[in-house]
């Protein structure tokens, strides 16, 4: 009924491109020397043999006593800087269909397509935080969440079009091209790599569409599973390929206790005002803030804690389970976690997946 997972998997890593990264504490790394860290991890993922790095798109942060991503690069211009620091790795960046109109963005990852030699790839976010969008007089109160896929939608095809035709003339309810232009062409064949990660209903019918991968998500072990089997299914019946990703941080200590050890820090610095602040932006009912807080820890994704051994022990049984094609990394410290990743870690992974 639904493809499986593809034997040989893509490993990539969630570039710092925020201050504080994935851990929302006052006592972890706090990630906060930009292009420094961004630049330093990407290339490490490049010698190391990484499949793909790929950074987000920020433009407010979570406030508390950390700003919890107050401080951000914007992703495509980083980018091109990290594509010309680097040899090998895909390029994925991140852009907002609410903010850059399709002419723009393929004309945008074009370019970083050409400094990469082909390397490109776009991350299609068409969800959006209000806050972040509204303070540049950017959010339309008049569209609902399913409006805004529509747009996307729309958008997408646009991109697709002017990425493979020599003029684009459209008349729809949100852009409007006449005899639109756009080249060179991107150097990709058939074209630049697509992601999406929309969660809900809307958003996961986009994303196995329109893109080439999709970033899974789920509470459980279980749901996870399901997910990436519920993409595979959509995908066979659309008659295209999808391949599922999901996020993972890796945290590693000399033994597992250590390791331990380190997570419970994290946890007991946990900024509970950027975590109520975030999850606010989320939707999170008022009443509810304040118990699913406390829940949430300050980790924001899956995780693998251990010692080397252990964090590939588990890598491995999430990425089996789950039925995924992939997952992309996340670190505490990127340049240390990365160099451990290199060395003991990532070439068990290839030789287990091969």
């Amino acid at each position: 009924m639904y493809h499986k997972a593809l034997k040989k998997k893509d490993f990539g890593v969630f570039l710092p491109v925020a201050n504080g990264g994935w851990i929302i504490s006052k006592t972890s790394p706090p990630l906060d020397d930009l292009w420094f860290q961004n630049r330093q991890a990407a290339i490490i993922a490049d010698e190391i043999g990484l499949d793909f790095v790929m950074s987000m798109g920020k433009w407010r942060g979570f406030g508390g006593e950390t700003n919890h991503w107050g401080s951000s690069l914007e992703s495509a211009t980083m980018m091109a800087g990290i594509a010309e620091a680097t040899k090998n790795v895909k390029i994925w960046a991140t852009v907002h269909p609410l903010l850059q109109n399709p002419a723009v963005t393929a004309k945008i990852i074009t370019t970083l397509d050409h400094i990469s030699g082909g390397r490109a790839g776009l991350n299609i976010v068409a969800g959006a935080y209000r806050e972040e969008f509204s303070q540049m007089g950017a959010w339309d109160e008049s569209l609902n969440h399913d409006d805004r896929y529509v747009l996307t939608e729309e958008w997408t095809a646009i991109i697709k079009r002017l990425w493979s035709e020599e003029s684009v003339t459209h008349d729809g309810r949100f852009f409007h091209m006449d005899d639109c232009q756009s080249n060179p062409k991107p150097v990709s064949k058939p074209r630049p790599t697509l992601i999406c990660a929309g969660q809900s209903d809307r958003g996961f019918q986009f994303s196995v569409r329109e893109a080439d991968a999709c970033f899974i998500g789920g509470r459980t072990p279980e749901e996870r599973r399901d997910n990436s089997r519920r993409a595979k299914a959509l995908a066979e019946k659309l008659e295209k390929p999808i391949k599922t990703y999901a996020m993972c941080t890796v945290i590693h200590g000399e033994t597992d206790a250590a390791a331990e050890k380190m997570v419970q820090h994290y946890a007991e610095g946990k900024d509970m005002g950027a975590i109520l602040s975030m999850l606010k932006s989320w939707g999170v009912p008022a009443e509810r803030l304040s118990t699913i807080a406390d829940s949430q820890g300050a980790i924001m994704t899956q995780t693998a804690v251990g010692s080397p051994a252990t964090c590939a022990a588990q890598i491995e049984e999430f990425v089996e389970f789950a039925e995924l094609d992939g997952l992309m990394l996340i670190f505490p410290d990127y340049a240390e976690g990365l160099t451990m990743l290199g060395s003991e870690i990532l070439p068990g992974l290839r030789a287990h997946f091969a």
